[in-house]
């Protein structure tokens, strides 16, 4: 059975670090906007990302029904993005492990500095106040939510996570 392995965390959290070394592995496609945002869209990304990501969701899911591991490499700060990718992953026939890594505001804005100090044609600009808005609108994910039952139902008005994520995720098909 194909496996999902979804990176939840912050910028600086160690989330690519930990992907790459899941990807080598398993043998598995890693699946990083970050590394697809600047070249194909340099600093202005003003909601490209969300493009990006509802396109390397629908490769994503190929994959696993193709039978291949793949590992999600997107920070999924919401737990319904998480519970939608969950959701979506069970369909494809694949099991999902939620990879979850928490970092302190300290070693974050250090690896965030250090990043942007030693690669800045691959980092995009991030403040202070960058940095403690991302905290504030971070969900930190629950041990029920770590434990692998089953995702969350969508949310009131939404009848399926798959609606749910061709709103999240406009290219996503």
């Amino acid at each position: 059975m194909p496996e999902l392995f979804l990176m939840i965390g912050l910028p600086g959290a160690g989330k690519t670090t930990k992907a790459r070394r899941i990807a080598a592995e398993r043998r598995a496609v890693r699946l990083t906007p970050d590394e697809w945002v600047i070249p194909l869209f340099g600093a202005e990304v003003d909601g490209k990302r969300d493009i990006l990501e509802g396109r390397l969701l629908t490769l994503g899911l190929e994959a696993l029904r193709a039978g291949a591991d793949v590992v999600v490499d997107f920070g999924c700060w919401s737990r319904d993005e998480r519970s939608a990718i969950r959701a979506l992953a069970a369909s494809a026939g694949a099991t999902c492990h939620l990879v979850y890594l928490p970092v302190d505001h300290e070693t974050q804005s250090a690896r965030i500095a250090h990043r942007w100090t030693t690669t800045p044609d691959q980092t995009l600009p991030m403040t202070e106040a960058d940095i403690l808005r991302d905290r504030a609108g971070f969900e930190e994910p629950d041990p029920t939510e770590l434990d692998g039952r089953a995702p969350d139902a969508p949310p009131p008005g939404w009848p399926t996570w798959h609606a749910w994520a061709t709103t999240r995720w406009p290219s996503f098909a």
